[in-house]
């Protein structure tokens, strides 16, 4: 029996390691320094999911770092504002909460969630992704939720906080962002499709878009298969005609991409770092599946 029990905490071991091997190491930190107030560009803008209780608010502001409400700009963000900026459920719930500051033209992009374990959903990759095609540049924004939540709803909160500031971006533009969230986080949920892969795909479609400027849907329906091609994505017919409507919406609205075709290519750069830093090469996940089922097929014959 102590033989059995050498040979199974021999195994859990090796079952730990494996796992913390495969698991994703973050590089989001906490929420970004708010002490200093920027004269040129405002201060900092907080939204906080109207759905959220007292004690979870007051969770959410700790977890932003905001010790001082006169250092920031607060507001709720709530179900009609959903319909109002994204034609969704005016009676939506909503928890998830973000922050945004505003950075100096040129600066980029960059999107830290807070509560990782929280946004079950949506990277920070897809909400760059989604922000860009609204319209949203040079800025640090930070998301968070008490609870597990998709984190579809932090997009509008985000919306909110451009409007009330004055910069009002183009509804048109929000509800093809929010799409597009919509089309990535689906994919992502088929088998074979990482996260991380969607997002590469959706980037490498709009940097072909950029440089290519298509004129017809048939010229949009050929760059979003040689990118399916060059990454080796097999999608059905549904998807792949989601794909296509998505960006033929883009064409339609006349979105340059051009503009932030330099934060797309960080952003690409930043996923393939991110997919070769998982090691999620075709097969990997497969393997990862077998030697588990292996594993357990022998824990299991130790007891028999």
């Amino acid at each position: 029996m102590k033989y059995k029990l050498r040979i199974l905490m021999s195994l859990l071991l090796i079952v730990g390691l494996v796992t913390g091997l495969s698991t994703p190491v973050s590089a989001d930190g906490g929420a970004t320094d708010t002490d200093s107030i920027n004269e040129k560009l405002g201060v900092p803008i907080v939204v906080y999911g109207d759905t959220l209780t007292d004690d979870q608010k007051a969770e959410v502001r700790e977890l932003l770092e905001v010790t001082d409400s006169s250092t920031v700009e607060e507001y709720n963000v709530t179900g009609q504002d959903i319909a109002n900026y994204i034609d969704g459920d005016p009676n939506s719930r909503m928890f998830s909460s973000a922050k945004i500051v505003k950075q100096e033209k040129g600066n980029g992009l960059t999107i830290n969630i807070v509560t990782q374990d929280n946004i079950t959903e949506v990277t920070k990759e897809m909400y760059a992704n989604a922000l860009l095609t609204a319209g949203v540049e040079d800025a640090t924004v930070d998301v968070v939720s008490p609870v597990k939540v998709s984190g579809h709803s932090a997009l509008t909160g985000i919306y909110k906080a451009y409007d009330v500031d004055g910069e009002e971006l183009d509804k048109d533009r929000m509800e093809i962002a929010n799409e597009e969230l919509d089309v990535a986080t689906d994919l992502a949920k088929k088998d074979g499709m990482s996260q991380e892969k969607v997002t590469e795909l959706l980037t490498e479609i709009k940097k072909e878009i950029a440089d290519q400027n298509p004129a017809t849907k048939e010229d949009v329906e050929k760059i979003v298969k040689e990118q399916l091609d060059k990454l080796d994505i097999s999608l059905n017919d549904a998807d792949r005609q989601l794909l296509i409507d998505l960006f033929e919406k883009m064409r339609d609205l006349d979105i340059d991409f051009g503009k932030v075709k330099d934060q797309l290519e960080d952003l690409a750069s930043t996923v393939k770092d991110k997919m070769d830093e998982l090691g999620l090469d075709e097969g990997f996940w497969e393997k990862v599946a077998n030697f588990f089922k292996s594993l357990f097929d022998q824990i299991s014959n130790l007891f028999k």
